[in-house]
């Protein structure tokens, strides 16, 4: 099947290289204030879904070649009320002379400005909408749905979707992905990662979302070092509205969700709340997920003022399904599964579960509560403030509250590593025993976050802004039952520390018009970060860090306007990355991390003719001490992140669309990439000698960096409330570790899925819509993730390769009710 894919996919780009396009009409006009008659330079023209230009200094634009088929023409500038304009009814022999109106009612929009980027900033980006997101949005994970998307990869650890999900763009990992929430950093202070199972059902509440590709402009939260997701969830809606959304699907996966807003109410307040619920048995054995989640939203409208107070909530409870299949179960390699049971000790029960299961679902974990257990609340306050015609201020707040545990059950442990006595029963003394423990995370991240926006509506608009935030995290172990207890109490703590970490940043942004076709992006941020631990950790070692650093991230670009519709860029910039909690926590006195830094340099076009658009962007990331696993290991057994002096990431991204006609659609994008260190050495630990064996690889592929990734949407819709949709994507191979061993890898996967769309709007409600979602449709067997260790022992190597395989063919059904 996957030849036979590829042969449609090469069809259908040579049909897009050689369709012939026929020039239909030229629109051209300019866009200004309603009330001072003011030129609007910057106003983005959209003509259906693939065309666009923005305006120029003087507020005026041009699109050529428009087709009638088109259907609208959208004009929109923030923080001004956005207007439609029936195509067809347009004629190119008299310039349009289109006025917008202010309004406090698009301040949702202006909260996020500053921290999002435009055709003139120089770097890379794709902007995704709420109707793109509700298309896939049957209870699959953000992460998932923003699969089709340049450069990224998602992966799920039950294999559904649901659950723990994540993702890598341009092969960095969630640790390195900046991502916000209404400007507001969402990742987690310490680990730098983002939980999105804390966040189910999130898209549902999701207004819009860009994706920055590279360091990104400057923004609030940990250190962007391969991208920055920023979302916005705030939408005004005039009218009043209610929506019921459910959905079923394999592995007995339900989505309920219940919307509802009050609209406008007297012109000056709107409120609006979402609840929902997800469940789902996973694909891999016993990996089930229980969501819910709730949004809430209320925000006043003056004169001059804006002021929106969000409240959302996600609690989950998923079964754990962390440690993936071993290769030989994978493989269906009986021997070598004998082997593995035997290398490892596994007991009676444990080897039957791993010999009777199915090769691609087995689950290690078999106790009924092997659970993460985990609650996040979230407040927001984010206000905006007209001071001036051409001054904004944008203040917000946020306070965000965490606590869960996750549970384990642990067979024949010793009491020494819970500092506990042994027990003494007659004349027999009990070193081990089976024991549950949970451990604990409890913590509080606050902060405020700031942006003040100046527009001269002519050459220059600027920006200035920044934050702080705290935070405080209390992690801790109990032990909530012991067959030999001894002396050991209910609930009883066996290890705590705390993590305090304060981040403070500020920047300033301009964006200069020198010339009509020349613009210059400049971003300066200073940010300050320290990191203090103190405690025992679950290993009972003792840490006490107090790391601070200071980081200046500068950034600069360059756009030139080719033609109206075609336009080159290149920008340079910086950015810095302090170390995260792990690194600490597992660093020794030889080998303690130290900060790293990136420098990016991005370059491209982007152009639009007729029915299609296509952009490519060329990238280069080099990595100063960017942290990697080496095969080292601290003095109780756990990887050390090792910094290694030089590494880089270099590519073409390139995108694609074209309207056929009015009733099919494409949209592609490909990524072709080379991701080095420049000289890797591995050390392997030596059980016989009580050192280590190192191996120098010279320069060696990143871990989890496919050279090419490759995203497929062809959409077709014989009927204007039906649509049809063919969604495709190829990763390429990618390397568990960093030595570039064909024999530790993941191999490429190319997934095939089908999506149908189809509405109906009865007298009695305003729209019923039914989705269809068949995923992997030719049930490619593929995997998206896995880990990698090896050590010598008795003079042999063994090399223990672990795997997180996908589900194979599988269906989500869904109905919306729109009242």
């Amino acid at each position: 099947m996957r030849n036979v894919t590829t042969c449609l996919l090469t069809l259908v780009i040579s049909t897009l290289l050689s369709i012939s396009v026929f020039a239909q009409k030229t629109l051209t006009g300019q866009v200004t204030d309603q009330e001072d008659g003011k030129s609007l330079p910057g106003a983005t023209i959209r003509a259906g879904e693939i065309r666009g230009t923005t305006t120029d200094a003087n507020g005026r634009f041009t699109l050529r070649n428009i087709s009638d088929n088109i259907g609208t023409l959208e004009i929109s500038y923030i923080g001004y009320q956005t207007i439609k304009l029936d195509a067809a009814k347009l004629s190119e022999g008299k310039p349009l002379e289109i006025k917008l109106q202010k309004s406090t009612f698009q301040a949702d929009e202006v909260i996020v400005n500053a921290t999002r980027v435009t055709d003139k900033t120089g770097m890379a980006y794709t902007n995704v909408t709420a109707e793109a997101l509700n298309k896939q949005n049957l209870g699959q994970d953000l992460p998932v749905l923003l699969n089709f998307t340049p450069s990224l990869v998602s992966t799920s650890d039950a294999g559904g979707g649901v659950g723990y999900t994540g993702i890598r763009i341009r092969g960095t990992d969630a640790t390195r992905i900046n991502v916000t929430v209404n400007g507001i950093p969402y990742n987690d202070a310490e680990s730098q990662g983002v939980y999105w199972v804390n966040m189910p059902d999130f898209a549902s509440s999701v207004s819009s979302i860009q994706i920055q590709r590279g360091v990104g402009t400057s923004t609030n939260g940990s250190g962007a070092f391969g991208a920055t997701v920023n979302i916005s969830t705030n939408q005004f809606r005039k009218e009043a509205y209610a929506e019921l959304n459910n959905s079923y699907g394999s592995f007995n996966t339900f989505k309920n969700t219940f919307k509802i807003g009050s609209g406008l109410i007297k012109d000056k307040f709107t409120f609006d709340a979402r609840l929902s619920r997800v469940s789902s048995d996973g694909y891999v054995d016993r990996a089930s997920s229980e969501l819910h989640s709730y949004y809430l939203s209320g925000a006043y409208f003056g004169g001059k003022s804006f002021v929106r107070v969000n409240v959302f909530s996600g609690k989950e409870r998923t079964y754990q399904s962390w440690n993936g299949v071993p290769e030989a179960k994978l493989r269906g390699d009986r021997e070598g599964i004998l082997s593995y049971i035997d290398r490892n000790g596994l007991d009676e029960k444990d080897a039957q579960n791993l010999v009777n299961s199915n090769d691609r679902t087995y689950n290690s974990y078999t106790y009924k509560n092997e659970v993460d257990n985990y609650r996040q609340d979230h407040y927001q306050v984010v206000t905006s403030h007209t001071l001036t015609n051409n001054l904004t201020l944008n203040v917000n707040g946020f306070l965000v509250r965490g606590l869960g545990y996750y549970e384990q059950y642990r067979k024949n442990d010793k009491f020494s590593n819970y500092n506990l006595p042994d027990v003494i029963s007659g004349s027999d003394t009990i070193s081990r025993t089976d024991l549950i423990r949970r451990r604990w995370l409890d913590n509080y991240f606050y902060g405020s976050t700031f942006s003040m926006d100046y527009n001269s509506f002519k050459k220059l608009t600027a920006s200035v802004g920044g934050g702080y935030t705290y935070y405080t995290g209390d992690h801790y172990g109990e032990i909530v039952w012991a067959r030999n207890a001894g002396a050991t109490e209910n609930e009883q703590r066996y290890y705590f520390n705390k993590g305090i970490k304060k981040d403070f940043n500020i920047y300033g942004k301009l964006y200069y018009q020198f010339t009509e076709k020349l613009n210059a992006f400049g971003d300066l941020q200073f940010r300050r970060v320290s990191h203090k631990i103190d405690g025992k950790d679950n290993e009972m070692v003792q840490m006490n860090f107090d790391q601070s650093y200071s980081f200046l991230n500068p950034k600069a670009g360059l756009t030139y306007q080719l033609a109206p519709q075609s336009s080159i860029y290149a920008s340079y910039s910086v950015g810095n990355k302090e170390p995260n909690r792990d690194d600490f926590a597992a660093s020794t006195t030889r080998l303690f991390p130290q900060s790293e830094r990136l420098n990016n340099v991005e370059a491209g076009f982007r152009m639009q003719q007729g029915k299609w658009m296509i952009s490519a962007n060329y990238y280069l990331m080099h990595y100063k001490n960017q942290l990697v696993l080496t095969g080292q290991i601290n003095d109780v057994g756990n990887s050390i992140r090792v910094n290694v002096p030089k590494s880089y990431r270099t590519g073409i991204e390139l995108e694609g669309a074209v309207a056929f006609n009015s009733h099919l659609k494409w949209n592609a994008n490909a990524t072709f990439s080379q991701n080095k260190i420049a000289n890797f050495t591995e050390y392997i630990v030596n059980y016989d000698t009580g050192g280590y064996d190192m191996v120098n690889h010279g320069k060696s592929d990143i871990s989890f960096s496919p050279n090419i990734i490759v995203g497929s949407q062809f959409t077709y819709s014989p009927k204007k409330n039906l649509e049809f949709a063919l969604l495709t994507k190829y990763v390429g191979k990618q390397y568990l570790d960093n030595t570039s061993s064909e024999t530790r890898r993941l191999d490429a996967y190319f997934t095939n899925d089908l999506r149908l769309t189809y509405t109906v709007k009865p007298k009695w409600i305003k729209e019923i819509s039914f989705n269809f979602l068949l995923n992997n449709i030719f049930s490619e067997r593929y995997e998206s993730n896995g880990y990698t260790y090896g050590y010598i022992s008795g003079g042999a190597l063994t090399q223990e390769n672990f795997y997180f395989p996908q589900a194979g063919r599988n269906f989500l059904v869904g109905v919306n009710f729109h009242f």
